[in-house]
């Protein structure tokens, strides 16, 4: 069985005539051109995005969140990258979240910011009951239980 003529006729698969070899190549080239552009308006897209990415301001290292109103007076303090602040805020300085936390406004207790500012006193959770040895007296009272 002579083999090599039937894997000669796998490989040359091309029509034998010169007009459709080159209708075929001018199919082919308008492929490759589609290709091409495909690739530079991709590469163009991942420029664009990585400058943008650069340009990008960073976000603020401390945030406070404001209420709602014409005074619009702080409500609570975040760390920049808390998710858990509301859409109204606006960038505080260090210093100034610290003031603020200092003179009572509330911190989140997500991210904890007196924690993250090194401010002991108010960075350790307050139990919000009494402790037993500051209960009152005992009155004699039974619960029956």
């Amino acid at each position: 069985m002579d083999l090599a003529h039937r894997i000669k006729n796998v490989f040359d698969d091309l029509p034998p005539d010169l007009d459709r070899l080159r209708t075929l190549r001018i199919w082919h080239a308008l492929w490759v051109q589609r290709i091409d552009a495909k690739i530079a308006a991709l590469q163009r897209r991942q420029a664009e995005e990585e400058s943008g990415r650069r340009r990008r301001p960073r976000p603020p290292e401390w945030i406070v969140e404001l209420g709602i109103g014409a005074d619009r007076s702080p409500v609570q303090v975040h760390a920049g990258d808390c998710h858990m602040a509301g859409q109204r805020r606006r960038a505080v300085s260090r210093d100034e979240a610290r003031r603020l936390l200092a003179t009572g406004l509330e911190g989140c207790g997500h991210c904890r910011p007196a924690a993250r500012l090194h401010i002991i006193e108010l960075s350790t959770p307050r139990c919000r009951y009494r402790s037993i040895d500051s209960a009152p007296a005992a009155t004699g009272v039974t619960s029956g239980l």
